[in-house]
């Protein structure tokens, strides 16, 4: 296991600049206004060949009327128990706050080494004001510069003189699959996310939009492994009316990149709207599984409507696309919850699967044979043969004397073929027509 460090303070004294700094990633969103970061985000650094992983917490607050300073509270003890090491920023440019101290009583408790950072510290100056941080208590203080990066070398240098020895595992590391859990904001991801994990790692709040960064979650049980990736919600452009929510659509709209699945959770009481279907045919331009997944079932009237009802709107919808698993759930009651892990499973194994080339043409050219393309123009288009190309995603070449008289629907009805016989559900194909 690697070192985890945490990253605390109260909010808005550059916790996560110092974090994407050290991640060498944009991960943690970053504005002036206080307590952006409302999850705990995670990512991987290195420092003198010492890999450990750093926690960003939302800013430790203390009688604010924020809804989200409550819950942010409760990361901040779930993230200093997770630590081997923490590291306290605080801000010279405002000295000890009365919310400085508070922090400095929680972790004067802690048992794990705490390492007191000094951030905005750039000239002679404000070396003197730092002076002022002995008063919390908590020794020897580090100080930096979180955007200019001076002084974070020796805060580094402590850090990892400060991690527990442990023993160094002789494993390799997998490449686990990464499952994105997208949707618009409050459609219930997070829930769904903390139901599975069976630890509060997400916020949870009625109001939209709570969860601001996208976070990775290793998720290790029921016999499977991957990586969960939350993301915040996707909004309407016109609707993004705070920056941070548009950071937030760009790190969602990122995290259908890196995925090899999408989940797209919509809301059941709400319908698969417009904003759900763009979201959909963004995982499908990315060439990415998706699985679908109703969630809130609980909350609809079931004589108003079925699954089955329900299942054809969305297919409706989603043409030519329909071939996608769609699962009602609900992450409240954790109900069907395993069937929809399986179900995603499933669509990444639909989605590395190879058809030997010889299978490939005896059932394929049987088909064209029974019903070969349309003639233009009094000319017979042959197709000969066909095979899957050796590509990330599903994608098949059918060899034809003339390529280009092979329309659309011809295309369609070759996929629909493939479907029937081998399980591609979930998955985007792409068919090619090439000159032999």
């Amino acid at each position: 296991m690697n070192n985890i460090v945490a990253i605390v303070g109260r909010p808005n004294v550059g916790k996560s600049t110092l974090f994407n700094r050290l991640i060498q990633r944009r991960e943690a969103i970053v504005d002036s206004v206080s307590g952006v970061t409302r999850d705990r985000n995670y990512g991987k650094s290195e420092w003198n060949g010492k890999e450990f992983s750093v926690i960003d917490t939302g800013g430790y607050v203390r009688g604010s009327d924020d809804v989200f300073e409550g819950e942010i509270r409760k990361q901040v003890e779930l993230a200093i128990d997770e630590a081997d090491v923490i590291i306290f920023v605080v801000d010279v440019e405002e000295g000890i706050t009365p919310m400085d101290d508070v922090v400095a009583r929680l972790l004067r408790k802690v048992t794990k080494p705490v390492l007191l950072a000094v951030n905005k510290v750039d000239n002679a100056m404000r070396e003197k004001d730092a002076l002022e941080f002995y008063n919390l208590g908590l020794g020897e203080y580090f100080t930096f510069a979180s955007i200019s990066g001076s002084g974070t070398g020796d805060l580094l240098d402590a850090l990892i003189e400060a991690f527990p020895v442990k023993p160094e595992p002789v494993q390799e590391e997998v490449v686990l699959p990464r499952f994105a859990v997208v949707g618009r904001p409050n459609a219930g991801k997070s829930s769904f996310i903390n139901a599975l994990i069976g630890k509060e790692r997400f916020m949870v709040t009625d109001i939209a939009g709570t969860t601001r960064d996208a976070i990775d979650t290793k998720f290790d049980r029921f016999g499977f492994e991957f990586n969960l990736v939350d993301t915040a919600g996707i909004r309407r452009k016109a609707k993004v009316k705070e920056d941070l929510e548009f950071y937030s659509v760009m790190r969602s709209v990122r995290a259908i990149e890196h995925a090899d699945i999408c989940i797209l959770v919509i809301d059941a009481t709400r319908g698969f709207e417009g904003q759900d279907q763009s979201i959909f045919w963004l995982a499908e331009k990315n060439r990415k599984g998706v699985v679908i997944l109703v969630n809130k079932w609980d909350l609809v009237e079931k004589d108003t409507m079925s699954t089955r009802d329900y299942e054809e709107k969305i297919k409706k919808e989603l043409m030519p696309f329909t071939d996608v698993p769609i699962l009602f759930v609900s992450a409240l009651t954790k109900q069907r919850l395993l069937k929809a892990l399986e179900a995603t499973v499933q669509v990444y194994e639909n989605r590395q699967q190879r058809i030997p080339t010889s299978k490939f043409n005896e059932f394929m050219l049987k088909v064209i044979e029974a019903y070969p393309p349309p003639a233009t123009k009094g000319k017979y288009v042959k197709i000969k043969y066909c095979m899957q190309l050796p590509t990330p995603t599903p994608q098949f070449v059918f060899f034809a004397n003339m390529p280009q008289y092979v329309k659309e629907p011809y295309k369609r009805y070759l996929e629909n073929k493939i479907r029937e016989n081998w399980d591609f559900s979930g998955v985007p194909i792409d068919i090619y027509i090439r000159e032999k």
